[in-house]
């Protein structure tokens, strides 16, 4: 039986510097091509545009419900045609021992899509199949953010 790979075609893209359209689009192709199960872990400093990225990931997987920051309720749980999407956002966790909290083994379990914001806060616990995406401000140019996916970060 044929399974469709695990990492979309665009996770493999290296790295670019993209304006925040040109990362909404890029996010919106990533999330049209991605397959559940599948875990995303996006790394970046506050402001970066994680996010966003994640908004446009959820847009073109089809979620249709606004998607917002789970900063305060840890865990947003998005209906989509293929499968749910999980989006945690892992800033207010002091570690991995914090994870059982939010049913975490159940999540990163479930046939989703699950997009983590901040995941160091996991430690070890970060399934070992994932697709790392970190961002990253430009010093020399404000309006742009340098994204890394795949094997690339």
């Amino acid at each position: 039986m044929s399974r469709a790979p695990i990492i979309p075609p665009l996770a493999a893209h290296g790295h670019l510097a993209l304006t925040e359209q040109e990362l909404i689009a890029w996010g919106e192709r990533f999330g049209g091509v991605a397959t559940a199960p599948l875990v995303v872990t996006i790394t970046g400093e506050l402001g970066a545009g994680k996010t966003t990225l994640v908004q446009a990931i959820c847009r073109g997987y089809g979620v249709r419900d606004e998607v917002t920051s789970p900063t305060f309720a840890l865990v947003h749980r998005y209906d989509a045609p293929a499968s749910p999407v999980y989006h945690l956002d892992l800033y207010r966790l002091d570690g991995p021992k914090e994870l059982t909290n939010i049913a975490w083994d159940e999540i990163v379990s479930d046939k989703a899509i699950v997009l983590i914001e901040w995941p160091e806060r996991a430690g070890d616990r970060i399934p070992h199949i994932h697709v790392p995406i970190s961002l990253q401000h430009l010093p020399d140019d404000p309006s742009r953010r340098l994204l890394y996916a795949g094997g690339h970060v």
